[in-house]
């Protein structure tokens, strides 16, 4: 009498661990198989894989601008730069 009561003591395990496997073994006998998923997806994968080695060439490749150009490129975005007054009047 004593291993029923100690199986009712994990019943809750038990029965999330069978819920689990079943899962997964419904999983992996209803999914596609990854090489079906890979002849749908190549081209995806391929243009991702070009497009991050161009960055990367890119970014290696290219020359650092000047600060004082980035500088004001980016306060002009950031909307800081200062509005010359000669600019504002009316002819």
């Amino acid at each position: 009498m004593e291993i029923p009561s100690k199986v009712m003591k994990f019943r809750f395990h038990i029965l999330v661990t069978l819920i689990l496997s079943l899962t997964l073994f419904s999983l992996f006998l209803l999914a596609p198989s990854f090489l079906s998923l890979l002849a749908y997806f190549w081209p995806l994968f391929l243009s991702t894989a070009l497009f991050l080695l161009a960055v990367l060439l890119f970014a290696n490749t290219s020359l650092p601008s000047p600060d004082k150009a980035a500088e004001g490129l980016l306060s002009y975005v950031a909307g800081h730069h200062d509005l010359d007054s000669s600019s504002l009047k009316s002819d």
